[in-house]
């Protein structure tokens, strides 16, 4: 089993840049595949992107493709998104999510807590 906590949300311009990091518990971290996912008011929780146990493969949803980075430190347990030319679409709360693999219409078995991202116009 795997505990997630996400952090670095907040409030930034249209255009600007966030890093949200999720620090995971356990000595499998390595092992799993993690992602990002992400729910605005009044939407369905929805799919950003997700990293494979070795980081050697990526995965993003369109709508991020080009503007958000996910990257992952197994020494520290630790994924990251790096979101840059942010715009007001992109406020959500987000989650760290993780499981042992990764396939279409993913669902994971585990989940951060959330972290609120606002993005201002």
């Amino acid at each position: 089993q795997v505990q997630l906590v996400e952090s670095g949300g907040g409030v930034v311009q249209a255009g600007g840049s966030l890093r949200l990091s999720c620090a995971a518990s356990g000595r499998t971290f390595s092992s799993y595949t993690m992602g990002w996912f992400r729910q605005a008011p009044g939407k369905e929780r929805e799919f950003v992107a997700a990293i494979t146990w070795s980081g050697g493969r990526t995965y993003y949803a369109d709508s991020v493709k080009g503007r958000f980075t996910i990257s992952r430190d197994n020494a520290k347990n630790t994924v990251y998104l790096q979101m840059n030319s942010l715009k007001p679409a992109d406020t959500a709360v987000y989650y760290c999510a993780a499981d042992w693999f990764y396939g279409s219409n993913w669902s994971p078995a585990y989940w951060g807590q959330g972290t609120q991202v606002t993005i201002s116009s």
